[in-house]
């Protein structure tokens, strides 16, 4: 990466008002197959051995696990699971604001998690297929700074209980009726939290993600089926505001996002060009609670734009 791009792309993060960092590689195409184990990959990197917290980008190696498990038959993904109020995960949108018992497959939980970001669905699927299987999943593919320390839930739930309250949905109760003066107190500590340090809950790297989405588009991350459904629904993730709103149409942006307490904001994913040309990108960003939220989210795409830029002037 030349000193310029990277300038540029640090350039990006610091007037969006957060700390970023970004892992962005050439893959090879289509066609090509994998890359030819000697040629070393064409990257773009800024802190891209930094470890990060994941929030929802961590339900991506969920999904590997769980499509695996369908596609080497130890799982059935037609198998119903019952989510009650007692399994819902504080959250804004799907299962968590359902009023009665579902009942959902397996596979269609995986659909809920990726597309929606459901955090629900992510426990259940974790339950099924285990936090060991997937760990001993991500060690296998040589992501050694990538583990799952917690569910969705447990992360959540661990930032109320870390300001004295017995989870999230107790703090939020409690904000709403606390002095400026005490809100103020809780978000200048809310950043040491245990889930929102990765050197105690769950962690990554933006070089990890790049290597997983390579993998995973190489069909080498697991059974080439699983790899294939994990790419479809990726493309299917509703959020837009990201990594997508760097690129226009015809292009194509497949990813998960992931967001925590207003701290983190982050997400990965595969950019392709019409001319078959395609870039993993991840990008991460952390801020102070009260940041200006819209701008950080267009920052991610745009700091990704700067790289692939990079990246496609050196005929990458």
């Amino acid at each position: 990466m030349t000193a310029a791009a990277a300038d540029r792309v640090a350039g990006v993060f610091s007037a969006a008002g957060c700390e970023g960092t970004l892992c962005v590689r050439a893959l090879a195409p289509a066609a090509a197959g994998g890359r030819d184990r000697d040629q070393a990959p064409s990257e773009v990197v800024l802190g891209a051995d930094t470890p990060v917290v994941p929030a929802s980008v961590i339900k991506l190696p969920i999904a590997l696990e769980a499509e695996s498990a369908f596609a080497e038959g130890r799982l059935d993904p037609r198998e119903r699971v019952e989510l009650g109020p007692a399994e819902r995960v504080p959250d804004s949108t799907g299962l968590s604001l359902f009023t009665d018992p579902a009942v959902v497959s397996l596979r269609d939980l995986v659909v809920l998690m990726l597309t929606i970001s459901d955090g629900t669905a992510a426990d259940a699927l974790l339950r099924r297929v285990g936090t060991d299987a997937v760990n001993a999943r991500l060690a296998g593919l040589g992501l050694d700074a990538t583990l799952v320390a917690a569910d969705i839930r447990t992360t959540i739930d661990r930032i109320g209980q870390d300001f004295g309250h017995s989870g999230w949905a107790d703090l939020v109760a409690w904000s709403a009726t606390a002095t400026p003066e005490e809100n103020a107190a809780v978000d200048a500590l809310l950043p040491s939290a245990w889930s929102l340090d990765p050197a105690s809950g769950n962690r990554t790297t933006a070089r990890d993600m790049v290597r997983l989405l390579d993998l995973v588009w190489r069909d080498a991350a697991g059974p080439p089926d699983a790899c294939a459904r994990v790419r479809a629904l990726l493309g299917q993730q509703l959020t837009r505001h990201r990594l997508a709103s760097g690129f226009r149409t015809p292009v194509r942006v497949a990813a998960k996002s992931g967001g925590l307490a207003g701290v983190v904001r982050n997400e990965v994913g595969v950019i392709s060009h019409p001319d078959g040309r395609r870039y993993a990108a991840a990008v991460f960003t952390r801020t102070p609670p009260g940041a200006d939220d819209p701008a950080v989210n267009a920052a991610i795409g745009r700091a990704a734009a700067v790289a692939v830029a990079e990246l496609r002037e050196r005929g990458r």
